[in-house]
């Protein structure tokens, strides 16, 4: 099944890619920000989005940015302290918010140093705090998502119930990835599928058929949690390197 107001653009490596992100990053606050006065961000771990963090905060993009009206949390967190390596929190907070003046109260981090069930019952009332009318969450404007190379998006894996978490916001997930804690917490295509935008960011050979199964062929999303992914009234918009996009035609 074809994916409405789907774009892929493909770049020639992860700086040039993570300048175009930095650009769409820019023009979607400044946008949501006249729109509503505020911006909502989701945001991605792994190592793709550190050059957009670190951009964020050089010249001349620091300087653009409303800092104190742009919100943020994560599309998924390990089951780690904040200041352990493999938190997600941990990677913006060093790269990104020490560098801005982002207020910590517009700060919506998933505190994996708890249990899990209460890491994900703490994290979805914060959110039902600030809910949009209908929603028990944010109706966020942009979504970072990076892609494994096993095809895993946020901690959603290959061979998890697509079904999983259709009518709640967040789960506590278990996942097996490159050696990283296997306890996670996880938002769930219920709060992707209202985002105003969704961007993948996907960089390294070792993920081109993960792209591949995500982009093209028969739509499974057992196999390809990508395709789970269908805004309901939002765009989706695919950032690759020329290397994960070389098993595209």
């Amino acid at each position: 099944m074809a994916i409405k107001n789907r774009t892929v653009e493909v770049f020639d490596d992860l700086s040039t890619l993570s300048q175009a992100a930095v650009v769409q990053f820019v023009e979607l606050t400044h946008w949501a920000i006249g729109q509503r006065d505020r911006f909502w961000a989701c945001l991605s771990g792994g190592t793709t989005p550190r050059l957009l963090f670190q951009s964020l905060t050089q010249p001349p993009f620091a300087g653009m940015l409303p800092w104190d009206k742009m919100f943020f949390t994560w599309g998924d967190e390990r089951l780690v302290p904040p200041d352990d390596p493999e938190s997600n929190y941990g990677l913006a907070e060093r790269e990104l918010f020490s560098q801005v003046n982002v207020p910590a109260e517009n700060i919506y981090r998933i505190r994996g140093e708890l249990p899990p069930n209460q890491a994900v019952a703490e994290f979805t009332g914060r959110l039902q705090q600030v809910a949009d009318p209908g929603l028990n969450w944010p109706r966020l404007d942009l979504v970072l998502l990076g892609l494994g190379a096993d095809g895993h998006i946020a901690s959603l894996f290959p061979g998890s119930d697509p079904a999983l978490g259709a009518d709640v916001p967040a789960l506590a997930t278990t996942g097996h990835y490159q050696g990283r804690p296997a306890g996670r917490v996880t938002l769930t295509p219920a709060v992707f599928n209202t985002a105003r935008h969704v961007l993948f960011l996907v960089s390294g050979a070792e993920k081109a058929e993960a792209v591949a199964g995500s982009l093209r062929g028969a739509d499974d999303p057992l196999r390809w949690p990508a395709r789970r992914i269908r805004p309901d009234a939002g765009e989706v918009t695919w950032l690759i390197d020329s290397a994960a996009a070389s098993l595209l035609e």
